[in-house]
């Protein structure tokens, strides 16, 4: 494939975005009335407006030929074909099957893996209907009243951020803990506020060799005995896991091990049996809802015309301000508590993902990739980093998201976020002159209104989209997820990147490995640059 930055849909791109440099967001909705009708693009209960964006008609169009030129729609079928997509590591690529509806079949290399996933999920859904019911309890025959789930990466961002999103369905006699980081802070703050008695362990690892997953899993397992036995572990551990042996061996019973697969990223895995603190936060009923709600925007993906696929729209207008402006920030900004730690899970989706220097031919990419995603829900952050987004150097395209109607109506507090809401995008669109700004001190004298005005002027023509959605259920997070997954995998062709390794996690794994022996044992020091060994000798007391 010739690069896709030597095609002329590219070299076109390159032309009009010079072009489109030189005009102002006001002067796009001062030419055109209709804007908004155009831009949007709706699904039930979801809104999403584009009109905000450095954008036209043309603009569109030439980038949908690049998507085109980029076979955006044959890698998309193939995906959902269970075709071997992910090059490096020779696999197939199919969180979308982990909910795609069970009369909905797709044969891969001979196997329905659909059967597979359904015949997983009752084990998950049933065990999580166990846990809520209280059927399912602990060794002294209490019930359980702590979840703790322990894992890294996939296996805890996404089901800490959709536990949180969707804690207003979730049971109100269970408490949800996530421990991932291997400072022994984490483990030993969760374990304080728990009992052995109570309490089940959640341990989420593929292999059940991931060291930092499984030092808090034996961390947690020599408290756990402090106050019981070795007999008493299967009733308060479970694994999601593949490695049998490995499970077994930590005690935990077989029977309670969920598997998922090798074509599950764990980024792409709140879906699989990572997810079952999920199912036990909020039902069966309702994370079948969640469920929904993915396949109906996979459905989308599939099956809408380039030009009104959501997903596919919000992903070439980051390849338009990646590539074509140079912009490498991009935040995401929820106008819903629930949603707090969205930015989180959608950084490792997005940054895991489309972080690469290299094509899927192994050659250096020759244009930007990836940008760096961040951001805090709102209110909050207009107190904290709106500053750099409305007068900053650096412009800083955003996704804002929004709901309709609250799930905890309160005064008239719904009316007063969905107002910042609104405020915000239309002062970064529309910013503020200086004439402007001169005017909105006319009440001071000229000398002092000379000497503020200039402070007071907002460049704006920053870009952004919105996203609304009626209420955040779990149809709607399943939707919302789903929609940034696809975004995501279209740059990622468009790229000719591979989204679906994470080769650069790799390196530093392997190195502290090498270190850790040297750290603790005190085993001769090896070859390490001048700095890593000074620091070694320092943190062994050997200074």
């Amino acid at each position: 494939m010739t690069g896709i930055h030597k095609t002329p849909q590219w070299q076109t791109l390159q032309t009009h975005a010079r072009q489109m440099a030189k005009v102002h967001l006001r002067q796009l909705f001062a030419q055109d009335t209709e804007r908004f009708e155009r831009f949007h693009r709706r699904l039930p209960g979801l809104l999403v407006d584009f009109s905000k964006h450095w954008i036209t008609d043309h603009t569109v169009a030439l980038l949908l030929q690049l998507a085109r030129a980029a076979g955006v729609e044959a890698r998309r079928d193939a995906m959902f074909r269970g075709e071997r997509i992910n090059t490096t590591e020779r696999r197939a690529v199919l969180h979308v099957a982990l909910r795609r509806p069970k009369d909905h079949p797709l044969v891969v290399d001979g196997r329905d893996v659909v059967a597979d996933v359904h015949g997983v999920l009752e084990r998950v859904l049933a065990f999580a209907e166990a846990v809520r019911s209280g059927a399912w309890r602990g060794a002294t025959g209490e019930a359980i009243t702590d979840v703790v789930n322990i894992g890294i990466g996939g296996s805890d961002l996404g089901p800490r951020m959709a536990v949180q999103a969707l804690g207003a369905y979730a049971a109100p006699h269970l408490r949800f803990h996530f421990v991932s980081n291997i400072d022994p802070t984490h483990m030993a703050r969760t374990l304080a506020v728990v009992r052995p008695q109570t309490t089940l362990f959640l341990v989420a690892s593929k292999t059940f060799t991931t060291q930092e997953t499984l030092a808090n899993a034996h961390a947690a397992r020599a408290w756990f005995l402090q106050q019981a036995t070795e007999a008493d572990i299967p009733r308060h551990f479970v694994a999601m896991s593949t490695n049998t042996e490995a499970v077994r061996a930590f005690g935990i019973d077989p029977a309670n091990m969920f598997e998922f697969w090798d074509w599950v990223g764990g980024r792409y895995s709140v879906w699989s049996a990572i997810g079952l603190s999920l199912a036990i936060a909020i039902g069966a009923d309702k994370f079948r809802e969640f469920l929904a709600g993915g396949h109906a925007m996979d459905e989308h993906f599939a099956t809408a015309p380039l030009q009104d696929n959501i997903p596919v729209l919000l992903g070439l207008l980051g390849i338009w301000y990646r590539d074509f402006f140079g912009l490498g920030s991009y935040a995401v900004l929820p106008y819903d508590q629930y949603l707090e730690q969205f930015p989180s899970y959608l950084q490792q989706l997005d940054m895991e993902s489309n972080g690469k220097g290299v094509t899927h031919a192994g050659l250096p990419v020759a244009y930007p990739t990836g940008p760096v995603l961040w951001g805090q829900v709102g209110t909050n952050g207009q107190h904290a980093f709106y500053q750099l987004l409305h007068q900053g150097p650096d412009i800083v395209p955003c996704d804002f998201l929004a709901p309709r109607e609250p799930l905890h109506p309160l005064g008239d507090q719904h009316h007063m976020l969905l107002a910042n809401f609104l405020a915000q995008t239309e002062a970064l669109l529309r910013g503020r002159t200086l004439d402007e700004a001169r005017a909105s001190l006319h009440h001071l004298p000229e000398e002092e209104r000379e000497r503020l005005a200039p402070h007071k002027v907002f460049p704006g023509n920053r870009p952004s989209t919105s996203i609304i959605y009626d209420r955040l259920t779990p149809w709607t997070l399943g939707a919302l997820i789903a929609l940034y997954e696809h975004k995501v995998f279209v740059q990622g062709v468009i790229w000719d990147i591979n989204s679906f390794d994470q080769m650069g996690v790799e390196l530093g794994k392997e190195l502290a490995g090498a270190l850790l022996p040297e750290l603790v044992s005190g085993e001769s020091l090896g070859e390490h640059d001048a700095s890593t060994l000074g620091l070694l000798r320092y943190l062994r007391g050997d200074d």
